[in-house]
């Protein structure tokens, strides 16, 4: 069933007649275009793509579902919906939430014929099932990002500068077609006690953690990996940190399992961390989704509203972060299925001693 189809069965489910969808990641989950200025009317029988003139010959080849318009000087953006809206006979119409209200009361005003109101997270609860097409693209990110590590390990070294090992994770990926999912953080000895640190010109040095959290952007859908190492020979209290983050962690992939809310997750690595004393160093949530973005719908969290259903992806990364001492985290991405957690990250994740 291609996504057109299933927002349409979601607004039908919804009782919303139509929306504008203008949220350019759910406008290329939606179309498959790659573009940056775009906005999709859907309703019950209509699907149309509207995009400006710079974009007109990439939207005809990217966009296959949905009736591809584009529009020019001097007609404006707004102009051209208000058009597109009365031939679809539409008079209410639903937003997304993204749109900011400076946006909507200037479309509110621009279009006094249309009802428009706040639609409901129609999408962010369609992107959370990935279909199987987008399954394969996040496991080839995977697989990269695992290459990366694999890669990456070789140069960490006494000595070498946490930016000297940031620029080669970017070249790495670049030099495989990919792009950085985000800037990579690269952190170590105190700083690695910083979630999310920037890498700078400090040289690793014998007794550090180093924390490497990274991921690749292939095909557009992103990995996101974590790695801490120890640098020269570990002190008791080095693999006590370590070792109790890498159970957290193991114990938490295995439980995403299919009816488990992400709030049962999250608690469980609390409780895990806790035995030692060490849940007090852990202040973010476990994991999020993972697709079209890094930071995909869902997450598993405290707050978390999710259960898990096969197709859900989520990264799971427990840490612990001791100011003055050093931070560990250990990340995968895992995929939730009916047979249960199938992990897509395989970079080897016991404790490993570099330098």
């Amino acid at each position: 069933m291609s996504n057109v189809k299933r927002l349409r069965n979601a607004m039908s489910t919804k009782g919303v007649d139509a929306i504008l969808v203008t949220d350019m990641t759910n406008i290329r989950w939606l179309s498959g275009f790659t573009g940056s200025s775009a906005v999709c009317l859907v309703t019950a029988k209509d699907a149309i793509f509207i995009t400006d003139s710079r974009y007109t010959i990439q939207a005809g080849q990217q966009v296959s579902e949905m009736d591809v318009k584009s529009f020019g000087s001097p007609k404006t953006l707004d102009e051209f919906i208000t058009d597109e809206a009365k031939a679809c006979g539409v008079s209410e119409l639903h937003f997304e939430s993204s749109v900011t209200f400076s946006t909507y009361e200037a479309r509110k005003n621009a279009m006094p014929d249309i009802t428009w109101k706040p639609a409901p997270e129609l999408i962010r609860e369609l992107r959370m099932i990935k279909t199987p097409d987008e399954i394969t693209k996040i496991k080839d990110a995977c697989k990269l990002a695992d290459a990366l590590m694999e890669h990456i390990q070789r140069m960490l070294k006494i000595g070498v500068s946490e930016y000297d090992i940031c620029l080669d994770i970017e070249f790495f990926y670049r030099r495989n077609g990919a792009q950085l999912a985000f800037d990579p953080i690269v952190v170590s000895g105190p700083n690695s006690a910083r979630p999310h640190g920037v890498p700078g010109e400090r040289k690793l040095q014998a007794g550090d953690f180093l924390t490497i959290d990274c991921g690749a952007n292939l095909n557009g859908y992103n990995s996101d990996i974590t790695r801490s190492f120890v640098v020269g020979e570990p002190t008791p209290r080095h693999e006590e940190v370590y070792n109790q983050v890498l159970k957290a962690e193991v114990e938490c992939c295995k439980a995403l399992q299919v009816g488990k809310t992400g709030v049962e997750i999250d608690a469980l690595a609390r409780q895990i961390l806790d035995e030692k004393d060490l849940a007090q160093y852990f202040g973010h949530g476990l994991g999020h989704g993972l697709g079209l973005n890094v930071h995909d719908p869902g997450g598993l969290s405290p707050r978390s509203k999710e259960t898990m259903a096969p197709g859900m992806v989520f990264t799971v990364e427990p840490g612990v972060y001791i100011e003055g001492f050093g931070g560990v985290r250990i990340e995968d991405d895992v995929l939730v299925t009916e047979n249960g957690p199938e992990i897509l990250t395989h970079f080897p994740k016991e404790l490993t001693v570099v330098g």
